[in-house]
């Protein structure tokens, strides 16, 4: 939430970057990665003194650069800076900025203090209820719907780019980090009023290979569910029409890697409709092993926390008015 009040700038090196940073953040690296190493090697060796003055020799061609760059920056009206604890790199950057002329504040105790608040977010309970149903029952467009009509949500999927099973990253983007994931799961949090229920889709403890945060993933479990049941004929129909843009060798491939949990003949009779060019019951078949787990994962919920809508077809408008309803 930062970075809806001020444009941050993230002052560590591209790699802590690209590790997890403040959603929103630009980074304006003070060191790149080879000279931070350098100079935490001159610190540990030499000590404090000699490592400024390398950081300054390293620094100082390119001050210039520095205020150019954020020059070309929108302000917001000021600044927030922040480096690992809030220390020599920011207050460096700071000083350098301020001195110019713009209008600067730095994050105390930097990323590390950001990173705590972080992880503190999962801890507060909010009013979740979890949309369920089985694979392609078309969750992620229905939340998508009630996000239109007004109702908070959280697309766990889109903060993770996967969409959750072994065809989840076919269209995809490069993912986040696992730091970076959570990082932007508390922004979302953060902006969650606890007045309004929190629509969210149910999700295993891994979406791809990001992790849930345990003590969020445990407020998801013990919390209400809705559960949409939509036939296996209309969710095959709509896989068709998600995935049927991609090439068969790419489904062929995302079948494989489930082929020990389908079963070889299931796999097998899978992968010949694929090359007829049989996508719905290459998508029936593959199912078969979808529903069996999900419906695991639902057996091991309080029954008295699932609710049951069943709809004959996959109307995304109508399903996201009829849940409205239910909410009311």
């Amino acid at each position: 939430m930062l970075s809806h009040k001020h444009q941050v700038l993230d002052v560590r090196t591209p790699k802590e970057f690209e590790q997890g940073h403040i959603p929103g953040a630009i980074n304006l690296p003070f060191f790149t990665n080879e000279e931070r190493v350098i100079v935490g090697t001159i610190y540990k060796q030499q000590g404090r003194q000699p490592a400024i003055l390398k950081g300054l020799e390293l620094v100082g061609p390119k001050m210039k650069d520095i205020i150019e760059t954020v020059n070309k920056i929108e302000n917001r009206g000021c600044f927030l800076l922040y480096c690992w604890r809030g220390g020599m790199r920011s207050s460096s950057v700071a000083w350098l900025l301020s001195t110019y002329g713009h209008k600067v504040y730095t994050l105390k105790g930097g990323y590390k203090f950001y990173r705590r608040n972080v992880l503190e977010t999962f801890e507060v309970k909010k009013n979740i209820v979890v949309l369920g149903g089985k694979t392609g029952s078309a969750k992620t467009y229905i939340l998508k719907k009630l996000e239109e009509k007004g109702e908070q949500v959280i697309d766990l999927e889109a903060l993770a780019k996967h969409k959750g099973s072994s065809f989840g990253s076919l269209g995809e983007t490069q993912p986040p980090s696992q730091e970076q994931f959570e990082n932007l799961l508390a922004d979302k949090l953060k902006s969650v009023s606890t007045e309004k229920i929190c629509w969210i889709e149910d999700e295993s403890h891994l979406i791809g290979t990001k992790v849930i945060p345990k003590p969020f993933w445990e407020q998801m479990r013990s919390t209400k569910v809705l559960y949409i049941d939509i036939s296996l004929h209309e969710r095959a129909k709509f896989l068709v029409e998600e995935y049927g843009k991609f090439s068969i060798d790419e489904l062929k491939q995302a079948t494989l890697r489930i082929k020990k949990r389908l079963g070889g003949q299931h796999a097998k009779a899978a992968i010949e409709a694929l090359d007829k060019g049989d996508l719905q019951t290459a998508c029936e078949i593959n199912l078969s092993y979808y529903d069996k787990a999900y419906l695991h994962g639902l057996s091991k919920r309080n029954k008295e926390t699932i609710e049951t809508k069943t709809f004959d077809t996959l109307d995304i408008e109508n399903i996201a008015n009829e849940i409205i309803k239910w909410k009311k």
